[in-house]
């Protein structure tokens, strides 16, 4: 299968380890910086320095591959799938921008070839867990999600260290959320709805955060009491996040807080990604729960090092396109994450990462 990978970042790099070393992918890896498509070493992929902003130029970077890996920032997702339904590519990305998801979905319309956004770890494979779990009931009351990518070693007053992107950190921090309650599909506020909670004697907090749950507001509105998504983070961080958005106006001023931290909060590759899904509803009569717990850790092979949000991320889109390669999924129109059965995604050899991971035992 021939593959255009978009973008040669943090998570690009282990998609175009992993695919190109299956030798069942033939990967072109496209990205602005030479820089960074020099990190990619000695791997058996093509490479070509394109502007990844200009749609002309994407349109002639995607012809002739069969589908298009999107791993850049997520203002850029719509542009990509435009151009590749142009160039008549699959269009698999790691958005978790809900706006950028509903064009996705309009472009899907009527098209013969397939589009899969939302394909990372949330929104993505915490997805495809809670649909899992919800079919096993005979009526389903309440899921809950919760998921962090968080420092092993926190040391600094927000307790953070940057995982990932600044850029969807920041766009999850303030956008709505999309949630059911009293089974209607309704909007809540960012930073809203704080709780906490303990996991293996570790205490967390967990409150909204915007893009999580991908199209399972849609899938299970009018089946479901309550259904939402939330951020897993030490405690006190979110009050920190609050108030420089909030009360230091910086919502309204988003680029010069995407600069303080790049600047001010180190990056890390030291981390610990949390997977909690809970599910409670009526089954034979009685009423259930059923829970899903794991924690993935960082690989710290001196080799190749990859931080547990490179692993589970890289692993869910991999999975995505293997599946599909595979036959297992939709090969045209919209697809959501919730069609890729549970067991399936496990036992492919990229999403085993998740089934290697640490099953939590216990919830206090």
């Amino acid at each position: 299968m021939r593959v255009v990978l978009l973008g040669a970042g943090h998570i690009g790099q282990l998609i175009a380890r992993l695919l190109s070393e299956s030798g069942d992918y033939q990967v072109t890896v496209v990205d602005k910086s030479q820089a960074s498509l020099a990190k990619l070493g000695n791997m058996k992929v093509r490479t070509t320095v394109t502007d990844t902003s200009d749609a002309r130029a994407l349109l002639e970077a995607l012809r002739g591959h069969d589908a298009v890996i999107n791993a850049l920032p997520y203002h850029l997702a719509t542009v990509a799938a435009t151009q590749a339904r142009e160039a008549g590519c699959h269009y698999f990305d790691l958005t978790e921008d809900v706006a950028a998801t509903r064009a996705i979905k309009d472009l899907a319309k009527g098209s013969s070839t397939a589009f899969m956004p939302q394909c990372g770890l949330a929104p993505g494979f915490i997805g495809i867990v809670a649909h899992h779990l919800a079919k096993q009931f005979d009526s389903v009351q309440d899921v809950k999600m919760r998921v962090g990518a968080l420092p092993a070693f926190p040391t600094n007053a927000l307790k953070y260290n940057l995982t990932w992107s600044v850029d969807g950190l920041i766009n999850e921090y303030c956008h709505p959320c999309e949630s059911i309650r009293d089974g209607n599909p309704v909007e809540v506020m960012a930073l809203e709805g704080l709780e906490h909670f303990s996991l293996d004697g570790v205490e967390y907090e967990a409150f909204n955060t915007s893009g999580g749950l991908g199209t399972l507001c849609e899938t299970w509105a009018g089946k479901v009491r309550s259904l939402d998504y939330k951020t897993v983070r030490y405690p006190g961080h979110r009050d920190l996040m609050w108030m420089l958005l909030e009360e230091l106006q910086l919502k309204s001023d988003q680029e010069t807080l995407k600069d303080i931290m790049r600047r001010s909060v180190p990056m890390t590759m030291q981390d610990v990604v949390l997977v909690f899904v809970t599910v409670s509803g009526l089954r034979n009569g009685s009423l259930v729960q059923e829970v899903f717990a794991r924690k993935i850790f960082a690989d710290r092979d001196e080799s190749h090092p990859l931080s547990a949000i490179q692993i589970t991320t890289a692993a869910g889109i991999c999975a995505a396109v293997d599946l599909f390669r595979e036959g297992k999924l939709p090969q045209k129109g919209f697809i959501r994450q919730e069609e890729v059965e549970l067991p399936a995604f496990l036992a492919n050899r990229f999403g085993s990462a998740y089934q290697q991971s640490r099953q939590v035992e216990s919830i206090g």
